[in-house]
């Protein structure tokens, strides 16, 4: 009976210390899954930081790109502007300029015609004179 006992308290014992190292063994690979949660899950929060600096920084330069469209076109809006403007007052001197021109060439004629009178007035004079000289 004593070894039956003390084989029975033995065995027990060593289901003790079986069932101790399974339970620290659950202990550690508890700890393991547990750290390697925490480490997913830092992972994934990290992904979620990120994607959303992604999101921010995709925002920021659409609304970058916007602002720089919109500011070129409003740019180029002003130039096109511009250059009809400069264009018009272009027509515009050419026109006063040609008018210009065109009353200066009147005024040359007039002047030719004046001067040719002249001469011919001068011709008649000098034949005139030639004539009563001559008479």
């Amino acid at each position: 009976w004593r070894y039956a006992f003390c084989r029975q308290t033995e065995t027990e014992r060593q289901r003790e210390r079986e069932s101790k190292r399974d339970r620290e063994t659950d202990r550690q690979t508890d700890r393991q899954t547990e750290t390697h949660r925490d480490r997913q899950t830092d992972r994934d929060r990290q992904r979620q930081r990120e994607r959303g600096k992604d999101r921010e920084t995709e925002r920021d330069s659409v609304r970058m790109w916007r602002y720089a469209f919109c500011r070129q076109t409003e740019t180029e809006r002003q130039r096109e502007r511009e250059s009809k403007r400069d264009r018009e007052t272009d027509r515009q001197t050419d026109r006063q300029t040609e008018t210009h021109r065109d009353r200066q060439t009147d005024r040359d004629r007039q002047r030719q015609r004046e001067r040719g009178k002249d001469r011919e007035t001068e011709r008649d004079s000098v034949r005139m004179w030639r004539y009563a000289f001559c008479r």
